[in-house]
């Protein structure tokens, strides 16, 4: 059975429950993407056995549930604790010690904002919530920020399932313009948001 079989599977037994559990996964667990997970549903919602917006409603919780949990996970543990536990455990996540070091990185160089695009990214939606808590971002930002960016995200992808579902190459052109386009706005953010904070130095 492929990961779209289970992932559908899933959805068939547990229904709005099942895609809160697998939303909650893809922001743990990078090889369950979210690409897949919402349109499938958003499918689902257009042949009748599910409504659409519970659909979206559903998947909010589930990726912004993980986001808290990984979240405090950064907050709650020292910065050698979570590298030491990557580096012993982090395979079996498919993400490795040096992504969490380079996501602090990033976080402490482009500020709160970047939670809000990493949410629509993927990967870095997985890695960018721990960063935010070793951070100390406040959690009500963080939230805000998280809820944000997850909405507009799971939006597209179950509307796009919803109407274009049987259209499996239109559906992957669609993401694949949409992934360029949102990386190609963030990259344009960062930038500007890098060029600020150097003129800020250099006039201090």
């Amino acid at each position: 059975m492929g990961i779209q079989d289970w992932i559908i599977s899933v959805m068939e037994q547990l229904g709005y429950l099942g895609i809160a559990l697998l939303m909650f996964l893809d922001n743990v667990f990078p090889p369950i993407p979210s690409e897949i997970i919402m349109p499938s549903a958003g499918y689902a919602a257009s042949q009748g056995q599910l409504a659409l917006i519970g659909v979206i409603i559903s998947g909010c919780i589930g990726s912004l549930a993980a986001a808290a949990v990984l979240y405090w996970v950064g907050y709650k543990f020292n910065h050698e604790t979570i590298f030491r536990f990557t580096d012993c455990y982090g395979k079996y996540l498919f993400i490795k010690s040096e992504d969490v070091r380079k996501s602090l990185l990033w976080f402490q160089q482009y500020g709160h904002r970047i939670v809000f695009f990493g949410r629509m990214i993927p990967a870095v939606r997985s890695l960018i919530s721990i960063p935010a808590g070793m951070s100390r971002m406040p959690f009500w930002k963080f939230m805000l920020y998280s809820s944000l960016g997850t909405v507009i995200w799971t939006t597209f992808l179950a509307c796009v399932g919803f109407y274009f579902g049987e259209n499996q190459a239109l559906m992957h052109e669609i993401f694949s313009r949409a992934g360029y386009s949102i990386l190609a706005i963030a990259g344009a953010v960062l930038a500007w948001l890098w060029y600020r904070r150097r003129q800020r130095k250099n006039s201090a």
